[in-house]
């Protein structure tokens, strides 16, 4: 592993250590607040908006000036934020907070970019999901600290801690080294994003599959409070399973070819959402929070598909635009989810279930044939640009 890797792989643990203190009562301190599930959801979705607005310009930025820079900008801001959120002491005052924080998310095609150039002799997947178990290793100790805070002291503790965390984290990644930005001109040569026909299938994949897998999660922390009676300690341990379950799934099945992970990925979160649907116990809770770990999964593994479909010169773009899609998915599902809640709790399992099989269909019946194409066409010396010129 080369010395920048580790850094940010350490400086993802600490991170995660700080989300993971707040993650999965988020939804729950909303509700404090005064938020109904309908405007949870909203809440929510409103951040993916800010999410997806703040994608495409980090790719490009990265490929123009390097990574680095842009990674710095989203450590410090993500840790204002928190320090907004952890004093706020109204709804307003929260949510402003929380969509700046939704805008640091614009650090992960740069980030995805800078761990892609300094991984050494590492398999880009191995080198994208390592960093990933990381950060989730970090979120298995954050919950059952949140929620131990959370009960012994109140929900803004929890965030003021955050936020101390966060800085730790910043300190570390301030550390890392530069890499070598693209030249635009390669850029402009290599032609555009969106003339690649292989890479817009692939995006369209990416949206459908990131909505139907994210739903079912999105308010499942309301679902165990209000309709299962746990209490904060016991959604804590269980948010802690869940990010053990993405770090073992990241660590373990990192080495998989990308659509095979990505294909096992959402059979997972289809287990989870089934365990959820028919679970009564605290054991099902627990398999099912497990089982979730396929979502990041199947985040990974897109990245890991997406740069055999790109010139390498693209990369941060095209990462850009994946994680848009992704961000365009933490948008759609919340609000279904808060849409299914509010009619029936379950049913964000239930249709869950059906539309995550559907997707899973389709992934199973397309990547092969997509990424078969695709490699044909490089075999037959068609290059990216000329493709774009034949459709």
């Amino acid at each position: 592993m080369t010395r920048d890797l580790l850094l940010v792989s350490i400086s993802l643990f600490t991170w995660g250590v700080g989300e993971g203190m707040y993650f999965y009562f988020q939804p729950l301190y909303l509700e404090k607040l005064g938020a109904t599930p309908f405007i949870i959801g909203a809440i929510l979705s409103a951040n993916g908006i800010a999410m997806t607005l703040a994608q495409i310009p980090g790719g490009y930025l990265a490929d123009r000036y390097g990574p680095r820079p842009l990674m710095w900008a989203a450590w410090i801001m993500g840790s204002i934020s928190t320090t907004i959120m952890a004093f706020s002491g109204s709804l307003p005052m929260f949510v402003a907070g929380y969509l700046l924080y939704g805008l640091t998310s614009s650090v992960l095609a740069p980030m995805n970019s800078y761990i892609t150039r300094v991984r050494g002799t590492w398999p880009v997947q191995r080198a994208l999901t390592f960093p990933s178990a990381m950060f989730h290793l970090g979120a298995v100790i954050g919950p059952i600290i949140g929620g131990w805070v959370g009960e012994q002291y109140s929900f803004s503790m929890v965030y003021k801690i955050s936020a101390g965390i966060f800085f730790l984290s910043s300190a570390v990644i301030l550390c890392i080294r530069p890499v070598k930005p693209t030249p635009h001109t390669q850029v402009v040569k290599n032609g555009s994003l969106l003339q690649n026909r292989a890479f817009l299938v692939m995006l369209g994949l990416v949206f459908a599959s990131m909505t139907v897998l994210y739903l079912p999660l999105s308010l499942t922390p309301n679902f165990l409070q209000n309709q299962i009676g746990l209490d904060l300690r016991a959604i804590g341990y269980l948010g802690s399973i869940g990010s053990l379950g993405n770090a073992v799934f990241a660590l373990v099945l990192g080495s998989l070819h990308p659509s095979t992970g990505f294909i096992i990925g959402q059979t997972f979160v289809a287990l989870a959402a089934l365990l959820f649907r028919v679970g009564k116990v605290i054991p099902a809770f627990a398999g099912g929070y497990f089982f979730f770990g396929g979502y990041r999964l199947s985040r990974s593994m897109v990245l890991a598909l997406t740069r055999d479909l790109v010139h390498p010169s693209e990369i941060g773009l095209a990462y850009g635009f994946i994680e848009t899609a992704n961000a365009l998915s933490v948008i759609l599902a919340p609000f279904l989810a808060g849409i299914l809640y509010e009619w029936n709790p379950v049913a964000m399992y239930s249709y869950g279930l059906l539309a995550i099989t559907a997707v899973l269909l389709v992934s199973v019946l397309s990547l092969p044939r997509l990424l078969h194409s695709h490699a044909a066409r490089q075999r037959n010396g068609l290059s990216l640009e000329e493709e774009s010129h034949a459709h």
